[in-house]
């Protein structure tokens, strides 16, 4: 593949994931899920309006960035409501968020092609990435976890090209990766584990090669190295102080900063005791159980989607009808077309993604054990190959992203996957990209048939994440499962 064609492939993805998000983006004149804060406290900027907001405020400083060029860009202005406090058209809520969620493919992409130096492996994350419903639904509305992912893997990209790079150069990426950390934990306190993940593949690098200078009864010095392949064998050029400095501190100011127009707005809280309120509020959410919320849906049930959840149900008696916006729905003899925006990913995507990690967990684990087995010791090569790495790298922000929930009790919901599932779709994209790359013929039409039933799931569930009207036995025939209704 060329670079020119890398490049068009890329602007295909782009302009694949920007039509779908802009597409009829304000074809329900009223606030979807939680809108009913999120857009509301960006407006609340505007209009300088105190209020309590139960997490960092980044993602509704931008919201209300959105609203403000909105309203004062002459088009798609057209409905209007007063929902979020002031008159808007939901375009000027939403349009900053289908925006920014048009990017998030094509930096899967980047980090891809950063821990691999692949193009066949980039392009099929980033599609991979465009083709899933969860980010689709998120990137259609004014909610925050776009942000979250997004500067969480800005940080990781930052960071890698910080490795490709000396000096001052090397500095600059390292700040970048140290604000866009802080960004996201600035979004939602759980963009910690993105940080959490690069400070996880630093310390695995470090404990590589100390194994092997032990083995060796010597140091290895870092520029006599074995000739290095990609830039994650390059981490250990990163010392403690570093790593303290540019993903310790800077992160650490910047989500400082970022909390300085909310403080200034509402004054009821001081930096310290505004956190104190924000983790009360979450410790009293109560437990994982539909009494608390229908949808709560605790952290072992996301890799399987067993509880999708619906953000925006309503009933009509026909496809004539105009779009119903609010009130009750129709009795179900009268309810013939469903409009239903549902939060759930992709199926197959998840699916044979979550089957992609667990492959790749045992292909680290069987690694470890036939080298233990031939040398009759723990050991390790001086320089691991680049899909070990690769390995590694998801693996590990996997379980960054992923485990830390295990002990949370309050009620939480599939969206809190998002920040794991990336990386479920780039261990998919390098084992189908492993198929495509294979001598055997019979490899490569498994990672083709993979690929399209990838993207014929995501036709047939698309009018579930874009609203579209359903009749009723359209819409059965997309929920498998009863608990995914």
């Amino acid at each position: 593949m060329t670079k020119n064609e890398f490049r068009i492939g890329l602007a295909a993805i782009f302009i694949f994931s920007l039509a779908l998000r802009f597409w009829q983006l304000d074809r329900f004149n009223t606030l979807v899920f939680d809108e009913v804060y999120f857009a509301k406290f960006g407006n609340n900027y505007l209009t300088h309006t105190p209020f309590f907001n139960a997490h960092p405020p980044l993602s509704q400083y931008i919201i209300g960035i959105g609203i403000w060029l909105g309203k004062h860009v002459p088009f798609w202005q057209q409905p209007v409501n007063g929902l979020a406090g002031s008159l808007l058209s939901p375009w000027s809520y939403r349009w900053v968020n289908a925006l920014t969620g048009s990017f998030i493919p094509l930096v899967v992409a980047a980090v891809a092609y950063q821990i691999s130096h692949r193009r066949s492996f980039a392009l099929l994350a980033g599609f991979f990435t465009a083709c899933d419903g969860i980010f689709l639904v998120e990137s259609r509305y004014a909610l925050n976890n776009i942000y979250i992912v997004i500067f969480g893997l800005l940080g990781h990209w930052f960071l890698l090209l910080s490795l490709e790079n000396q000096k001052q150069r090397r500095a600059l990426w390292l700040i970048a990766a140290g604000i866009s950390f802080g960004a996201s934990v600035g979004t939602k306190w759980n963009g910690l584990w993105f940080l959490l993940g690069a400070y996880l593949i630093w310390l695995t690098a470090w404990l590589v090669r100390l194994l092997h200078s032990y083995q060796n009864k010597q140091a290895i010095d870092a520029e006599k190295a074995p000739k290095l392949q990609t830039p994650l064998q390059k981490l250990t050029q990163l010392n403690i102080l570093q790593m303290g400095s540019y993903l310790g501190i800077i992160p650490a100011l910047i989500y400082s900063l970022i909390w300085i127009p909310h403080l200034q707005l509402d004054k009821s809280y001081g930096f310290i005791e505004v956190h104190r309120q924000i983790l009360n509020f979450h410790l009293h959410m109560g437990g994982n159980t539909p009494d608390v919320h229908p949808y709560c849906a605790a952290w072992y049930k996301w890799p399987l989607m067993t509880r999708p959840m619906a953000y925006y149900y309503q009933t009509a008696r026909d496809f004539t009808d105009p779009l119903p916006i609010m009130g009750p729905n129709l009795p179900p003899a009268d309810g013939q077309v469903i409009y239903d925006v549902h939060a759930m990913g992709n199926p197959f995507l998840w699916w044979t993604g979550m089957a992609a990690m667990l492959f790749l967990v045992g292909w680290l684990l069987s690694k470890l054990a036939i080298v233990g087995k031939k040398r009759q010791q723990f050991s390790v090569p001086a320089n691991l190959e680049v899909d070990t790495w690769i390995a590694l790298f998801l693996v590990l922000n996997y379980a960054a992203n992923l485990l830390p929930w295990v002990k949370v009790t309050r009620c939480v919901f599939i969206y809190h996957y998002m920040c794991a599932v990336v990386f479920v779709f780039l261990a998919i994209a390098w084992f189908v990209d492993q198929c495509l790359r294979s001598y055997h013929r019979e490899l490569r039409a498994f990672g083709v048939t993979i690929t399209f039933l990838i993207l014929a799931a995501f036709i047939f569930w698309m009018p579930i994440y874009l609203g579209l009207p359903l009749t009723s036995e359209g819409y059965k025939l997309r929920m498998l499962f009863s608990s995914w209704i």
